[in-house]
């Protein structure tokens, strides 16, 4: 078993979409309730503080791992895929030290049922943090994954796979990061 710490910093802008269940008012319309709940968009900590979640880095890891196809040297066809899915775990989420309520938002055209060239089209606004960086805290819990491996992949997943809203897995711009430094315990 491995531990890890690695320092990120943002390459793109990072936006977050987190589900919420925030009621509408009485007569509320859903402009007025997107206006006054798009903050509620964020994940953040008991104190307010905008957080980017510890599996946001686990799943981007996971598929980056899967991407790059890396096979392990002398298990055949083998790649490092499924030691990544069951072998590495992100702790704990990442503070970005920004209170949601002084969290700037991006206000986009999307389809009304979030689906592409479905039909209608509505405006929604989302948190959008145009900078960020951070700590993340990562242990590998498989031999298997060597250093170099982790490195690589984690560096692959900033770089193609992304987090948050709108990244690059899914043909987006958002959510690019790199790894400055890696610490290893």
């Amino acid at each position: 078993m491995r531990q890890v710490t690695v320092t990120l910093e943002s390459t793109a802008p990072y936006s977050q979409s987190r589900m919420h269940d925030t009621p509408k008012l009485d007569k509320e319309t859903w402009d007025a309730h997107e206006a006054r709940t798009w903050r509620e968009k964020s994940t953040y900590n008991a104190e307010g503080i905008i957080e980017i979640p510890a599996m946001a880095f686990k799943q981007s890891l996971d598929r980056a791992a899967k991407v790059l196809g890396d096979q392990i040297p002398g298990k055949g066809k083998a790649t490092y895929s499924k030691f990544f899915v069951s072998g590495v775990l992100c702790t704990d989420n990442v503070p970005l030290g920004i209170h949601k309520d002084e969290v700037p938002s991006v206000t986009i055209n999307a389809n009304s049922d979030g689906v592409r060239g479905s039909g209608k089209r509505v405006k929604r606004t989302f948190p959008q943090i145009a900078e960020w960086n951070g700590t993340a805290q990562f242990i590998i819990l498989d031999d298997t994954i060597t250093p170099e491996v982790f490195e690589r992949t984690l560096t692959t997943a900033g770089q193609i796979v992304g987090i948050g809203r709108f990244r690059p897995e899914n043909g987006g711009l958002n959510g690019r990061f790199r790894p400055t430094k890696f610490e290893w315990n």
